[in-house]
């Protein structure tokens, strides 16, 4: 009776380990080329954020730190906006606006914050009001410590929920052994607070001794994509390190594994740990090997785009082309490649027309605009 259950259960583990050992092994498509594109906002060095406001002008972030409000096609440099650490993958982040900004006028920022006693930076949110062309009533909503002279691994997307809390992301700053599994630090986390900054109380971690109460979710690497899924959940993408990208829906108070369990490798080509399941922590949606270094994601909604809707849009870096990701159950079944070969995709949203926006790095912002049948 004992060898007949170790033998069930052996197979049962070696099915799911084979299953999980083709999550990624999907070929990707070429691009159909069943669309047209248009460069709606030049001349852009990496913009990073984007947001539109009600009147349908949109508000776009430079990594660099520039602020930049195009509207009737001219770009205006918004005045006021906060000092950045301008190192490496930190600078002037994401950009989103809120859910009611007609009734309040309250914009969310993140960007890479020299605030602190230590040397360097760290992540941080703040809100503010656009008046004329400066930001005004800015408020520090939250603030990663500690700051670090590391130019690693900021994050950093934002998005609200549809109860309209808002949720924001944090990389492990480079320091991936102490902060992406400790609910004491910062940094590895995606991050739920209510729309003035407080805590809500329900969050996993309120009642924890120590804990940073405005964690939602840890064990992450790098998030640099996060969309809310059309049955109200919030999705995330975050870099691995040499393969192991990963898309994650994110569960209240889940553990995501970095770097205790990862499907990549030390970029010297060295181990980082020889398994990639445990108990205790949540397997990806889907992963890359080889990574794409993806920035940015939405879900197609639009009717716009039929034989796209409700799948999934990713950036890629690495491979300069957007990635289309097919779903079924919440699962990837189909991959392709969209706008190929214009470059370094950074960011991907879906406007509040309808049609796909891009954001490509030493280009700017691109329109997807379908061909008609």
């Amino acid at each position: 009776m004992k060898h007949f259950i170790f033998t069930i259960t052996f197979s049962f583990l070696t099915m799911v380990s084979c299953a999980q050992e083709k999550i990624n092994d999907i070929a990707i498509e070429e691009d159909p080329k069943n669309y047209t594109t248009e460069v709606v906002v030049p001349d852009l060095q990496i913009p990073w954020g984007m947001t539109w406001l009600p009147d349908g002008s949109m508000l776009i972030t430079e990594k660099s730190g520039t602020l930049i409000h195009f509207k009737n096609g001219n770009k205006t440099t918004i005045g006021n906006t906060p000092e950045v650490y301008n190192r490496y993958q930190g600078g002037l982040l994401d950009i989103e606006v809120h859910p009611n900004y007609k009734e309040n006028g309250w914009l969310y920022i993140t960007y890479s914050s020299q605030e602190g006693e230590e040397k360097g930076g760290n992540t941080a949110l703040i809100r503010a009001k656009l008046k004329g062309n400066a930001l005004t009533q800015i408020e520090e909503l939250y603030k990663g410590v500690p700051n670090s002279t590391r130019g690693h691994h900021f994050g950093s997307r934002i998005e609200f929920d549809n109860e309209g809390y808002l949720y924001f992301s944090i990389g492990d700053r480079g320091d991936r052994d102490v902060n992406p599994q400790n609910i004491n630090k910062d940094g590895g986390k995606i991050y739920r607070l209510n729309d003035d900054g407080s805590i809500p109380d329900d969050n996993p971690f309120v009642s924890k001794n120590g804990a940073k109460k405005g964690i939602f979710s840890y064990g992450h690497r790098n998030p640099q994509g996060m969309a809310i899924h059309p049955d109200g959940t919030i999705w995330v993408h975050e870099h691995g390190p040499k393969g192991g990208d990963e898309i994650n829906a994110i569960k209240k108070g889940a553990n995501y594994g970095w770097p205790v369990i990862t499907y990549g490798i030390n970029y010297s080509g060295t181990s980082i740990t020889d398994i990639t399941h445990k108990k205790g922590m949540q397997q990806p949606v889907y992963y890359w090997v080889p990574s794409i270094a993806p920035s940015g994601m939405d879900f197609v909604t639009s009717d716009l785009y039929p034989d796209w809707k409700n799948d999934l849009l990713v950036g890629s870096l690495k491979f300069q082309y957007l990635e289309l990701l097919e779903l079924t159950d919440n699962q990837v079944t189909r991959r392709q490649k969209i706008v190929d070969g214009m470059g370094r995709v950074r960011n991907v949203r879906q406007g509040p027309d309808g049609f796909i926006y891009v954001a490509i790095e030493n280009i700017g912002i691109v329109k997807i605009i379908p061909k008609t049948k």
